[in-house]
């Protein structure tokens, strides 16, 4: 069963599987260092906004967001140096895309709630 909801759980769960069927692509292109990079960020994305649901402080939940932003922007930064490398030869745009629109997300999550924390 499945309790957790809402547009940043919903994106960061659809971009790890959109990681996860990269990374079975750039691994049958036999890349497995960058990828594992990208596979292991991609991924943890997701894992930290799930933490940050079950945060027991507001503090607690503003940390765990911006690990999750930390964490995108780690995989942004894997995608962009696929692309720009040409190490492998898979079309990287709509990731790239994706992990841009996940990234402003959780800005605007963080900055939000560090803000509540100022009050």
């Amino acid at each position: 069963m499945n309790d957790y909801q809402g547009p940043v759980y919903e994106k960061s769960f659809e971009f790890a599987l959109v990681i996860i069927e990269l990374y079975k692509k750039l691994v049958d292109q036999k890349e497995y260092v960058l990828s594992k990079q990208l596979l292991r960020s991609g991924t943890s994305v997701g894992a930290n906004v799930v933490e940050a649901s079950a945060a027991y402080s507001k503090a607690d939940f503003a940390y765990r967001m911006s690990v999750a932003s930390r964490e995108a922007r780690e995989a942004n930064w894997w995608l962009l140096l696929l692309k720009k490398s040409q190490l492998v030869s898979v079309e990287l745009n709509n990731e790239i895309e994706s992990c841009g629109e996940l990234i402003k997300l959780l800005t605007s999550i963080v900055k939000t709630s560090q803000a509540s924390l100022k009050k």
